[in-house]
């Protein structure tokens, strides 16, 4: 059998933030030995196939081609960069409380549920099979404060293929008695024991080393550990000093937590991390103006600093409030920010002004935010970063405030190109990945969907193209590559997992409505 997989129709893949590639007749080839895509022909007609694989010394008879129909077509999986597993369970529920209320009543008793390591297998079993299905081929992981429960949506996630992050929440403070860990010291404990276990986990599959083909090399690791102090509020100053020096210890460990979501959350962050009580950041700030040391201390986004946790590898939840100081100390770390717009309008939190961050150049990338988003699916952050966009847009009118000259995204409407760019590449890219996953090219990691927009994959929601087949509406005067960008439009405005018909991370086959089928 060869050693490639080939995928031949219609193809997407971002670009940048303003544009994507519609390639109605791609051909891709996929390296079954390292999951890599290992090559791309843009525009191979059909009569034209035959030569395209000889002239990569391919014989069709010795390859499994799978080709795509129209109204499919093949894009990058999604990268959700904020997500609760052991929130699953609850969404839907609490929709009448903003944050801190909604975490006492409904998130902090679920939670506590998965010091069970039974329970969080069963829980967490179908968790990974639901992300996976709804097409997030990478996902940052919040588990719970427990290190056997983690430990077990690590196994779950590391034997279902999936890629991802996960980390154990710390909260020594600011919890109730029921779920909160005994000390600093314990909770840094445990923290450094889950990473040893996620890093024992063995590669999914092996890879082949270009200078000595007859021996297997350790493929890179799909599962990895991330640092996740849950946010501030909950942790002490010894905790958070504690993960800093883990932090420092280590470069490649990612970071995740929350900050500036909600009013209220801010005001206590405040109120516990006083300036004075604040170390200096163990990487002094670039000085602007004669401004650098000091800087950011009384904002959320100082705290955070101030203890060594902002970095390009950091992904900060949803920023909705952020001061004009802390948007400076995040674009000078390099950290990037998980956009949750489900979550926040559900918990009323607010409007982030994603478009004002993309103009001052920091990284952005979107979030489900399960359970204060009710939606697992990437497609519900895609079509509500949208409405939260205009929402911005509409206010800075009403306010009488034009966009400001020399930006793209400030106070305006974000584009479908950029929408794709946040849930794909962006992504990535806020995950320090962006040059391993996230877009269709050659030498990247084959994280992709198998997309259709056609009546039989039986979501009412969206119009099958082959209706307009069928009722003689299709413009067939329209350029094919036009006519591909609607299909997007309408998977990404429209769609559910009934649309996502294939799941590949690193080349393999791992979900999907087809999968098992």
């Amino acid at each position: 059998m060869s050693t490639l997989q080939l995928f031949y129709g219609a193809l997407i893949t971002p670009v940048s933030l303003t544009a994507y590639r519609a390639l109605p007749h791609a051909l891709l080839a996929v390296s079954r030995d390292t999951g890599d895509i290992a090559w791309l022909e843009d525009d191979v007609p059909a009569g034209a196939l035959q030569d395209a694989l000889a002239r990569h010394g391919v014989l069709a008879e010795e390859v499994d081609i799978v080709e795509l129909k129209l109204g499919e077509f093949l894009m990058p999986g999604f990268v959700d960069t904020h997500i609760h597993a052991p929130q699953v369970p609850n969404i839907g529920s609490g929709q009448q409380y903003e944050l801190l209320d909604w975490l006492e009543h409904v998130t902090f008793p679920m939670e506590s549920r998965f010091s069970d390591p039974d329970f969080a297998r069963r829980a967490y079993t179908s968790v990974i099979k639901r992300t996976i299905d709804y097409g997030s081929t990478t996902c940052c992981y919040y588990g719970t404060l427990h290190l056997e429960g983690t430990k077990v949506l690590a196994d779950v996630i590391h034997k279902y293929g999936q890629r991802a992050f996960v980390g154990k929440c710390n909260m020594d403070r600011n919890s109730p008695s029921y779920y909160i860990e005994p000390s600093a010291s314990a909770s840094l404990e445990a923290t450094r024991e889950l990473i040893a276990h996620i890093r024992s986990l063995p590669p999914p599959l092996p890879s082949i080393s270009p200078s000595s083909p007859s021996s297997p090399q350790r493929a890179e690791p799909l599962v990895r550990p991330i640092l996740t102090p849950r946010f501030a509020i909950s942790c002490s100053h010894e905790l958070l000093a504690g993960l800093g020096a883990i932090a420092a210890a280590d470069p490649t460990l990612h970071i995740q937590t929350h900050i500036s979501e909600n009013e209220s959350e801010i005001a206590f962050t405040k109120e516990l991390f006083p300036p004075e009580s604040l170390p200096e950041p163990p990487v002094p700030l670039p000085t602007r103006n004669g401004k650098g040391e000091g800087k950011g201390k009384g904002t959320y986004a100082g705290v955070y600093d101030a203890f060594g946790l902002l970095r390009e590898n950091t992904v900060l939840a949803h920023a909705v409030h952020l001061e004009e100081e802390e948007v400076e100390i995040i674009k000078a770390r390099g950290a990037g920010i998980s956009h949750c717009p489900t979550s926040n309008f559900n918990l009323r939190s607010g409007c982030a002004r994603i478009g004002m961050l993309l103009d001052r150049g920091i990284k952005v990338s979107l979030g489900t935010d399960v359970s204060g988003g009710f939606s697992p699916s990437i497609l519900a952050a895609v079509q509500h970063a949208s409405m939260c966009s205009k929402v911005v847009a509409m206010e800075a009118h009403a306010a009488g405030r034009a966009p400001p000259p020399s930006t793209r995204f400030t106070d305006r409407q974000l584009p479908v190109a950029t929408l794709l760019y946040l849930a794909t590449q962006g992504g990535a890219d806020v995950c320090a990945m962006g040059a391993r996953t996230g877009a269709l090219v050659p030498g990247r990691a084959f994280d992709a969907l198998v997309v259709s927009v056609r009546s039989e994959a039986g979501n009412p929601a969206t119009w099958g193209v082959d209706m307009d087949l069928e009722l003689g509406v299709r413009d067939g005067g329209k350029p094919e590559e036009v006519e591909l960008e609607s299909f997007l439009e309408r998977f990404l405005f429209c769609g559910d997992d009934r649309n996502v018909r294939r799941v590949y991370v690193q080349g393999r086959f791992i979900g999907g409505k087809e999968f098992g089928v």
